[in-house]
């Protein structure tokens, strides 16, 4: 059994149908207790999983079912490179077209205002939606929104003037300088998690990001044959980027 919660919300996972329909009927008998019922809308069973595609095409039963959970549609489906099965998750539908509602409503509020105030403005929007919904696969969606985003900025910036709509060629330079790049700001947790050490360590090669950065932070039976000052000079022969201030102090490592 696999438990994912937040707040009221709440997937279960079941390898057999039978466990779950027997754990349906009684978390429903443990409600009433409380006086309390699950909504009848929100609450179903969903064939899903590694062998839904190929259970369901024996049965002719069509393609697996999708559900929604925390703003994203739940989709079975396989990698491009191996074909292996993995989960696509998408922006819902309705959740992006009414955030690009909001940004239109925004827009037509504040048209008038300088330019660096809006791209700033929708700088942030663009930004906060990437880190929220940047995970695998969701390029397409974050392609979308952002493209979307600058199409009504240019609308609204060709609507406050007479003298003609802006030229695309401005307007293009105008998106990339405000609107921040795509990214996906949650990749996989074997990426996340994933870091290779470079001293004689007692634990296994790969760790968890934590433990290699509390090596010069705490007292951990962890050990590196890098001394703090050979780090700093390590440091020193890093290339700055242009316009970068110097570091004077080190906090922190983190080897990858």
């Amino acid at each position: 059994m696999v438990v994912v919660r937040f707040a009221d919300d709440i997937v279960l996972g079941f390898q057999y149908q039978p466990e779950a329909e027997r754990f349906w009927e009684e978390l429903a008998q443990r409600l009433r207790k409380f006086r309390l019922e699950l909504h009848p809308d929100k609450t179903r069973l969903v064939e899903f999983g590694r062998f839904a595609a190929d259970n369901r095409q024996r049965r002719g039963a069509g393609k697996p079912e999708t559900f929604a959970f925390l703003g994203f549609t739940h989709i079975c489906g396989k990698t491009r490179a191996s074909g292996r099965f993995t989960v696509l998750r998408q922006t819902i539908r309705r959740r992006l077209q009414a955030k690009l509602g909001e940004v239109k409503a925004e827009l037509k509020r504040r048209m008038h205002e300088p330019i660096p105030a809006m791209g700033k403005g929708l700088g942030a929007v663009v930004g906060g939606h990437m880190r929220y919904y940047g995970v695998p696969l969701n390029m397409p969606a974050l392609f979308l929104f952002r493209s979307q985003v600058g199409w009504l900025w240019h609308r609204a910036l060709s609507q406050r003037s007479q003298n003609g709509r802006m030229q695309w060629d401005r307007m293009r330079r105008l998106i990339d300088r405000w609107l921040p790049p795509l990214h996906i700001y949650h990749p996989y947790p074997l990426h996340s998690f994933g870091v290779t050490t470079r001293g004689r360590s007692r634990m296994r090669k790969t760790c968890s990001s934590g433990s290699v950065e509390g090596v010069m932070g705490n007292h951990d039976p962890y050990s590196d044959r890098r001394t703090l000052s050979e780090l700093r000079e390590w440091a020193k022969c890093v290339p700055v980027p242009v316009g970068a201030k110097p570091v004077k102090k080190i906090a922190k490592f983190r080897f990858s």
